[in-house]
């Protein structure tokens, strides 16, 4: 055999192989998850911004709540899942997200029947979305959407610290029936971007809590976060956030009011959630900051 022939022997070879490693290496898009289902509200919303809907089989059963998901008009078009097992165990999908918070006994009768289930602790940090963005961005095979996402995030990160409050305050998140915020939460994250605090802290609620009337206006925080600017007394739950305490003590000019289904989870939502946060401190900073009548005179 001469040399011209052996080189071309080895060539050969070469490209032989190389043709099999690139058959055989799995793609991102191959490797992701065909099928795939969530029966929770915050991985329902961030499958609903990474995959592509021919991938989701089903939501949970609050994805299309608009008073809890942002993404609620969104998550018409798929099935509504109970969150139990049944409905899962006929569909079969390739993998199943799951709140490690949700139903136990669900989650364990889907892996004893052999069907995959990725469970998702609740984030209480930033980092922690970001991590839970990459994830889901890996399982459905689009990492680059999920890199798009954190890049959105960081850019609102990126605003939110340009004009974070230049007095630092403390805030307190006041929901229906006293319920506080607690100080090892998402939403302390939020607000510490925002060079602000959260004023649960201070009341020992690390996780949340429900809160009496006297314990609000005695602990006086600076400022109170409301989902709604002017809630109507719908019920009994309602009507603490309207008793004159609360009213006389937090105008307008005292409240950051952002939405609850942007509050409730991280994902594409977080971002939107800081530039309204960046908003309500922009207009609280103006308002403090204008002269009382009479006072330039």
């Amino acid at each position: 055999m001469g040399d011209a022939e052996r080189v071309m022997r080895r060539w050969l070879l070469i490209a032989a192989i190389s043709c099999v490693a690139v058959i055989a290496a799995p793609s991102a898009a191959a490797a992701a998850v065909k099928r795939i289902a969530s029966i929770n509200m915050c991985t329902d919303q961030l499958l609903l911004g990474l995959a592509d809907p021919e991938q989701i089989v089903g939501l949970g059963p609050y994805a299309r709540d608009p008073h809890l998901s942002w993404l609620a008009k969104q998550a018409e078009r798929y099935p509504r899942l109970s969150g139990e097992a049944e409905d899962l165990l006929v569909l079969a999908p390739d993998v199943i997200l799951a709140g490690r918070y949700g139903k136990r006994a669900t989650r364990e009768i889907l892996r004893a029947k052999k069907l995959a289930v990725e469970e998702f602790d609740t984030p209480r940090s930033i980092d922690d979305v970001k991590a839970q963005i990459a994830r889901v961005g890996g399982l459905v095979g689009h990492p680059e959407r999920a890199d798009a996402m954190i890049a959105d995030l960081d850019r609102a990160i990126a605003r939110t610290t340009a004009v974070a409050a230049k007095h630092p305050a403390r805030v307190l998140a006041l929901s229906r029936r006293g319920w506080v915020t607690g100080g090892d939460s998402l939403l302390s994250s939020r607000l510490k971007t925002a060079g602000l605090s959260n004023a649960a802290t201070d009341l020992g609620y690390a996780y949340g809590g429900f809160a009496s009337l006297e314990t609000i206006v005695a602990a006086r925080p600076d400022l109170l976060l409301l989902a709604e600017d002017q809630p109507a007394a719908e019920d009994q739950g309602k009507a603490l956030l309207l008793h004159p305490s609360i009213q006389h003590a937090y105008p307008p000019s005292r409240r950051i009011v952002i939405p609850e289904p942007l509050t409730i989870c991280g994902g594409a939502m977080f971002a939107v959630a800081l530039d309204r946060l960046v908003e309500a401190i922009e207009r609280i900073d103006h308002a403090q900051s204008a002269p009382v009548d009479g006072a330039a005179r």
